[in-house]
């Protein structure tokens, strides 16, 4: 049997853009998907702090050291520059294997910085 469990999260990371008319994803620095153990490509659920939305998508890769976090597409629309969220992503994994497993966690700066 395998179960989803928390595999990696970015935890309140501010939306530095929206781009209604792309192709859906997030874009994510490089350094934060880096520290994240995120890859482009990966599907990740993104909770809204501000308003409490919920959506998945998926990762593309953004300008290593920009602190770019950017909702594309429709997703653009669950969210406004400045707002705050969390990207989480998740992982499936045996049930011995998940109760050893280590998600990792990161908590950038009002920046979008790693600390």
């Amino acid at each position: 049997m395998q179960i989803q469990v928390l595999k990696s999260k970015i935890h309140r990371v501010k939306i530095t853009q929206a781009e209604l008319h792309y192709v859906g994803s997030i874009t994510i620095d490089e350094d934060l998907m880096d520290a994240a153990n995120l890859i482009e490509n990966e599907k990740v659920q993104i909770v809204n702090v501000n308003n409490g939305e919920r959506l998945e998508t998926y990762v593309i890769t953004g300008e290593r050291g920009s602190g770019q976090v950017c909702l594309n597409g429709p997703a653009a629309r669950k969210a406004q520059v400045g707002d705050i969220v969390i990207v989480i992503s998740y992982a499936g994994m045996d049930l011995e294997e998940a109760k050893k497993f280590k998600p990792v966690l990161i908590f950038p700066d009002e920046h979008n910085k790693l600390i």
